[in-house]
Parts: structure tokens; C-alpha cells; sequence
């Protein structure tokens, strides 16, 4: 089924303006909020996906999850609308993923380190909040202007614990989601080290891999003159054993002192 044209009211005084992305269960719009006056974007069940109560239940998981939090570098959440259909509504916010952007260019390193500290900054206080994310990936980063970056998508995050075996993105997901075993605050570290790789070389490091993680490619193996520093901070990230990977406030600490 095709998207929603401009006009038609997703929910009580959400209207569609334009259809912005498509995934495998979720439409996502630019519309018009009227209660607010401005324009935000809302994510919503496909039309063809309706009948799914597990899909409708993770939206509606991630926008109660998204109102309750408050954060710099965290896409807001603002309503969760349960009829006529599953309904999230977002902030807008400027810019483009960070997917996109790789798509034309890597980053230099101080962008690197500065966007690994603000996505440490947004990962530390879900952990904080007793959440772990599970999706760290370029697509689910927005490069906003001004150099501040958003995490978007939290439709898979969920407390540490077991979760079942291939939850989450192939290539960013750390062994242990692969597995299914317990994952935890490390999980995320793998995530954003992956981010930070292919950051600093428009590659995923693992798109060639067997299933099972084991070791990443330096990331110096591709990019060369990348800092030492940073480049040992990125890989540092990537260790196949959780209990070796830095702590964010370790990695924090790298990046700044850096």
C-alpha cells in the first residue's frame, strides 16, 4: 500500500505535509501539528502492517519511552496517539543522517571524536535511565546543523537483560545481541564504535563478516593517517569480549582529553 498523501490526518490534528522514509513496518512523515502550530514528524504503522500487534507495540513502547526523556542529543518525543492507528509524534530537527552524509565524505577526525562524545553524552544517560539502546547505526544519527548530533530510533531499546538471538541491525550489532545472550551497557559501546569506524571511513567494518563477530579490522588498516589517539579509541570500542571494551566514561574521558 502506498503512503499517505499530503492532507490526510494521521491523528487528532496530525496531518501529513510529505512521506519522508519507509522501512520495513514504519512510515515516517513531515506533518503539521496543529495544537503546536509548527511542523514535527511522525512515525507511524504502515498501512499494510496494521494487523501486526508486536509492530504497533514497539511504536508505542518507543513513544512513551521518548516523552519520558531529556536530552541535548536525543530526538524528542512529544505525543503518542494509540487511535484511529499507532502514532508517534517527534521534534523536527535539521539536517541530515549521518548515513546520507557518508554517503559523500568521511569526517575528519575532530568531528570523529566530537560526534563520538556527544553520542557517549546521549548513551550514558540512557543507561542511566536504565536503558540500553541496540541500534546504534549512521541511519539512526541525524548530523543536525551546528554540529550537534541526534540519536533517533529507540523502537528495540529495552532494559539490560537476555534478548532474543539477531535483535537489532546485522552489521552494528555487537556479538552478544547476535548470540542472544545478556547484553548490557558494553552492547552500545560496540554500536557506537561502529558508528565512529565507518565515521572515519565510510565503511561498515563488518559487512564481509562470517555471522559471528571476532575481530574488526584496525580502522588505521583503512584509513591510515587517522590519529593514533582516536584510532585506538575506535577499536578499543570493537573488542569481541564486553568486559574489554572502554566504559563511556572512559571513552569520554579519551576523546576529551584528546
Amino acid at each position: 500500500m502506498k503512503p499517505f498523501s499530503p492532507g490526510r490526518e494521521l491523528a487528532p490534528g496530525v496531518h501529513v505535509e510529505a512521506h519522508l522514509h519507509r522501512s520495513r513496518h514504519l512510515d515516517v512523515y513531515a506533518a503539521r501539528c496543529e495544537r503546536r502550530g509548527c511542523s514535527i514528524v511522525a512515525k507511524t504503522v504502515r498501512p499494510d502492517r496494521l494487523a501486526r500487534r508486536d509492530v504497533a507495540g514497539d511504536l508505542l513502547r518507543e513513544g512513551r519511552l521518548l516523552r519520558r526523556l531529556s536530552h541535548p542529543h536525543i530526538v524528542r518525543g512529544y505525543e503518542v496517539h494509540r487511535e484511529p492507528r499507532p502514532v508517534v509524534v517527534l521534534e523536527t530537527v535539521g539536517g541530515e543522517t549521518l548515513a546520507h552524509l557518508l554517503d559523500r565524505r568521511s569526517l575528519p577526525a575532530r568531528d570523529i571524536a566530537q560526534l563520538g562524545l556527544q553520542l557517549a553524552s546521549a548513551l550514558r544517560y540512557l543507561h542511566a535511565e536504565g536503558i540500553v539502546h541496540l541500534d546504534l547505526k549512521p541511519s539512526n544519527v541525524v548530523a543536525a546543523p551546528g554540529g550537534c548530533a541526534k540519536l533517533l530510533d529507540l523502537s528495540i531499546a529495552r532494559r539490560p537483560g537476555r534478548v532474543p538471538a539477531g535483535r537489532g541491525t546485522w552489521c552494528n550489532m555487537a556479538p552478544e545481541q547476535i548470540t542472544g545472550v545478556r547484553v548490557g551497557p558494553p552492547a552500545d559501546v560496540w554500536g557506537l564504535g561502529t558508528v565512529l569506524w565507518e565515521a572515519a571511513t565510510r565503511e561498515n567494518p563488518f559487512d564481509d563478516r562470517d555471522q559471528l563477530h571476532e575481530r574488526a579490522d584496525p580502522v588505521r588498516a583503512v584509513r591510515a593517517r587517522l590519529p593514533r589517539w582516536l584510532a585506538a579509541a575506535v577499536d578499543a570500542c570493537l573488542e569481541p569480549d564486553p568486559e574489554a571494551r572502554p566504559t563511556l566514561d572512559e571513552l569520554t574521558a579519551t576523546l576529551t582529553a584528546a
